[in-house]
């Protein structure tokens, strides 16, 4: 049997009839704001003095203490209460601070009740101001939420003495945000020692406005790729010559890196042509028609899957169309489904994957469907003949179709997938996705089966587009992995371009070269001069020395070897990297912790790969890999002033990063200074 010991605080018992037998003592302060009521001689209550609620106190032989009730009046829950706050009534009950470290510095053993009630933790108005700021910029709530009444109820039954009932303080503090992360930015930026590389994107809005996004990527100082927003702005005439190139310039500015510019990528379904050559100059690489000029890529890797998936998916409508009409029927009624369930198990059909109705605006998912559907292809079939209501079931020639369409479609997804990590993919990877994308597309072409060749044509000629936008670019990227240098490159072309591949080849190679040569360039001390009385250096010809006046005869045997050991020397570090033997090939390799442990031995190349290995391939943050819409500003939030909307979006992805908190005295700071000139 299990006994407990129940103690009872001798202050929280009113000085009442209920306790003839007891010693007074002082009442606990809740009695200033409750009445005792007798309701029999069992039960006792608690009136709340101000909204007449009553509340349990003794029941019998049980005691409910004063807890309940001291919460009553303290955080505001009694609405009378709160309504009087102030105005000139009585302040209702607040706790004490409570004290959880001695004077000494040690926990104390036991609690101790404060003099003047329980204790509760102070929250500032600048704590609690600040986390609801980070609240609406991390789930982009709107700014004037804080003016709902039901927010602002909810908000003062957990703290009573919450104020902000208008947008202003929040913008304060949202803009205090902004400043405190963008200042952490920009001291990670002026520390590295690489290039800066951005990607461009347009989103619209429903008021026709339009808003560019500008990202960077860049190796930090510990050799980690970074991916941040930098700059989102409004533009009013996004179909100029000069828009994108105005927004890039702006930008370099703002972050101090005018000269640090090396790649930019961009779109061709928005980017013109004229935008793109108007970006040359802001490169920091003087040749910019370097790799055929693709330091300017003009198409983005994740639209690029986007649209051969919305073709492929196109091209088969109507198929498409039944499969989706036959997991409604399944999905939408649970007689279907269990009577579906049971035809499974009797068919045995080993498919683990369950059906699911895909959305319309994400391709991935009707990707998944159609593999889903297709593996239980023989369950539709028998319910077919089963269900006399069930009408929809596609031909085994359209299921088959079905399948050859998801193999195509299962590229795609893979290529797509390596966006949606969590760490953005450095550029050697990409490589990998594209050249078999182009090789299984071309050899879909040339197939002799007619469905699989209408199929793969169109898209062929849509990927050899961007093929020819980037190759170069990815192929370079992959040569820095010391995993396959150029034999990958070499595998892979020959696959492609059969008879021609030398020269593209060459071409890779010679583009390698150049790129090193302006690393090279750079990376060489400024000439000095030596000036002599005729301004002309002092020249020492070399003496003539016969076989005669060698003591041993082995002289110029000594000056031969020299010669073919600084010949050796003089092989740049791109040479020796190429003819140095393949890394093994393991899976999880980090490329750029190889050169960050190679940089002394590659002091110009480990530099040239940093940025080569850092340059975007896609415009399209992760969570919109698989979207077949274009980004959209919703009519609130383009309502916002320019500088405000910039504070929401580019904070919310720098928090993502936040590492550390700063003291809350430090954001405020920067918002006083800062803000002023904001609003």
């Amino acid at each position: 049997m299990y006994t407990m010991d129940i103690s009872i605080d001798q202050n929280d018992f009113p000085n009442s009839d209920a306790q003839p037998n007891k010693r007074r003592r002082k009442k606990s302060m809740v009695w200033e704001h409750f009445t005792i009521e007798t309701v029999d001689a069992d039960c006792i209550r608690a009136c709340c003095n101000q909204c007449k609620k009553s509340f349990a106190y003794i029941s019998g032989s049980k005691l409910a203490g004063t807890s309940h009730l001291k919460r009553h009046i303290a955080l505001g829950i009694c609405p009378v209460s709160r309504h009087n706050q102030g105005k000139d009534q009585p302040s209702p009950y607040i706790p004490a601070p409570r004290t959880n470290i001695s004077a000494n510095g040690n926990f104390p053993r036991k609690r101790h009740r404060a003099a003047n009630g329980v204790g509760s933790i102070y929250i500032s108005e600048d704590n609690y101001s600040h986390e609801l700021a980070k609240m609406i910029i991390q789930h982009e709530y709107p700014l004037h939420m804080v003016e709902h009444s039901g927010f602002i109820d909810f908000a003062r039954t957990l703290q009573p003495q919450f104020n902000i009932t208008s947008v202003t303080p929040v913008q304060e503090q949202v803009m205090g945000i902004y400043f405190r992360e963008k200042h952490k930015l920009l001291d990670l930026l002026s520390g590295m020692s690489g290039r800066l590389n951005l990607t461009v994107d347009l989103w619209t809005s429903n008021q026709s406005i339009a808003y560019v996004l500008l990202t960077g990527h860049f190796i930090d100082n510990d050799w980690k790729l970074q991916r941040r927003i930098l700059n989102f702005i409004t533009v009013q005439f996004p179909d100029s010559d000069t828009a994108f190139s105005h927004a890039i310039a702006d930008c370099l500015t703002d972050w101090g890196a005018e000269d640090k510019l090396f790649t930019v990528t961009s779109d061709r379904s928005y980017a013109k042509e004229k935008n793109r050559d108007n970006l040359r100059n802001l490169l920091s690489i003087k040749n910019s028609l370097i790799l055929n000029g693709q330091l300017l890529i003009n198409s983005c890797y994740a639209r690029i899957l986007r649209s051969l998936a919305q073709d492929a998916i196109g091209s088969m409508r109507e198929t498409i169309e039944k499969v989706r009409q036959s997991v409604k029927y399944v999905k939408t009624s649970d007689a279907h489904e269990e009577r579906f369930t049971k035809l499974k198990q009797q068919l045995q059909v080993p498919s683990t994957k369950h059906l699911m109705i895909d959305n319309l605006t994400n391709w991935s998912s009707t990707y998944q469907m159609l593999m889903a559907a297709s593996e239980l292809k023989e369950v539709f079939s028998c319910l077919d003949t089963s269900d006399p209501d069930y009408k929809l079931s596609p031909q085994m020639e359209e299921w088959e179709q079905v399948e050859t369409l998801c193999a195509y479609l299962k590229i795609f997804y893979e290529a797509a997938n390596i966006l949606t990590s969590p760490v953005y993919p450095t550029t050697n990877l990409f490589f990998h996705e594209a050249w078999k994308i182009h090789l299984e597309l071309m050899h879909g072409a040339n197939s002799q089966d007619f469905f699989v060749s209408c199929l793969t044509k169109p898209l062929m000629e849509k990927f050899t587009k961007y093929w020819d936008d980037c190759n170069l670019v990815l192929a370079v990227a992959v040569v820095m992995d010391p995993r396959f240098k150029m034999r990958l490159v070499e595998f892979s072309f020959s696959r492609i371009y059969g008879e021609d591949v030398e020269t593209w080849i060459n071409i890779v190679d010679e583009g390698l070269h150049e790129l090193y040569l302006e690393y090279l360039v750079q990376s060489l001390p400024a000439p000095t001069f030596i000036e002599g009385e005729n301004d002309t250096l002092v020249k020492t010809e070399p003496q003539e020395e016969g076989l005669l006046s060698n003591t041993d005869g082995f002289s110029d045997f000594d000056i031969y070897i020299s010669d073919i050991m600084s010949a050796q020397h003089m092989k740049s570090e791109l040479d020796q990297y190429l003819e140095e033997p393949l890394l093994p090939r393991v899976q999880d390799f980090d490329v750029l912790g190889w050169w960050k442990m190679n940089r002394s031995k590659y002091p110009t190349l480990s530099k040239l790969a940093s940025d080569v290995l850092s340059i975007p391939l896609s415009t399209i943050s992760a969570e919109s890999v698989f979207d077949m819409r274009e980004k959209k500003i919703d009519s609130y939030r383009s309502s916002l002033r320019p500088s405000i909307l910039q504070a929401l979006v580019c904070s919310k992805d720098w928090l993502q990063h936040e590492s550390s908190e700063v003291p809350l005295g430090i954001s405020t700071e920067i918002s006083a200074a800062a803000v002023k000139t904001e609003f």
